[in-house]
């Protein structure tokens, strides 16, 4: 079935509306083509899509990270929050086989986020009508290079530019089964760098801390490549972590302002820079809960 091309909600979005049209992402070639690219991002257009996509998570998060998920359809991870999202998928052009997701609720089609259950958000109540929340992401265990990452980076910030709203916003993940050293290292650069404005605090309902950490060296190297990825555009992190029982995990709650980005991010993402290299498998500078 042919993708549909990655393209936002309107801002003006009624309450469960499908997303219309706007340009593509954009990759050179068509699949079976000498210049078709490995890795193809759109939205999901169909159930299908949808459920592979939610297989993939089910693979990443019930079966390999080990999460307790409830879910009403064995192999598959499905929430309530589903339904209202855009699913952002890249799909293995060799195989046709959903490599990578990302789950993109616009405004106006919810009430609460899935961030609400993890942290107390009012200070962002003035910002909801303008806010993309963005979670559940995963990539393959085979399709884990750089390529699908950051193709996966350049889909989302095409999707949020487009859309018209000006934040995107999410729970980063930190696993801990390492003891909590990565989340630590996230905590404290997150403290001393990438800080919120006192105003856009949020507070986790189940916090976690980091203990005693004397003599710890943070380094960005300890953090996942999607919180990485966050951070290196201008994403803050809004407050200490929540304790994610159920993935085990260290959840930080971050809030990117689209105004805040460079030229040069903005001309990457909305221009032709990205399609041909990312596309093909070629590492290029860039789970959610």
């Amino acid at each position: 079935m042919p993708a549909t091309p990655v393209t936002p909600a309107p801002a003006a979005a009624p309450a469960t509306p499908a997303p219309a049209p706007a340009p593509a992402i954009g990759v050179p070639g068509a699949p079976g083509t000498p210049d078709a690219p490995l890795y193809v991002p759109s939205i999901a257009d169909s159930e299908e899509q949808i459920r592979a996509a939610q297989r993939l998570r089910f693979q990443v998060f019930g079966e390999e990270m080990g999460a307790s998920l409830d879910t009403p359809l064995p192999g598959h991870d499905i929430d309530a929050y589903d339904e209202l999202a855009d699913h952002l998928i890249i799909t293995d052009t060799t195989s046709g086989d959903v490599v990578g997701t990302y789950r993109l609720i616009p405004p106006g089609r919810t009430d609460l986020a899935y961030s609400d259950g993890e942290f107390d958000l009012t200070a962002l109540r003035s910002l909801r009508s303008a806010t993309i929340e963005a979670g559940r992401s995963c990539v393959h265990p085979d399709h884990r290079s750089g390529a699908v990452i950051n193709l996966m980076w350049s889909a989302l910030a095409r999707y949020v530019l487009l859309s018209g709203h000006r934040y995107l916003a999410g729970c980063a993940s930190v696993p801990l089964s390492d003891g909590g050293t990565a989340a630590a290292s996230a905590w404290l650069l997150g403290d001393a760098k990438h800080a919120s404005p006192p105003e856009l605090r949020v507070h986790p309902h189940h916090p976690w801390t980091p203990g005693d950490r004397s003599g710890h060296r943070p380094a960005y190297a300890d953090l996942p490549p999607l919180l990485r990825g966050y951070l290196r555009l201008g994403a803050w992190m809004c407050g200490a972590p929540a304790h994610d029982p159920e993935f085990d995990s260290a959840d930080f709650f971050v809030l990117l302002d689209t105004e805040r980005l460079s030229e040069r991010h903005r001309r990457f993402f909305l221009g032709d820079a990205e399609r041909g290299d990312a596309a093909r498998g070629a590492a290029v500078p860039g789970r959610s809960a």
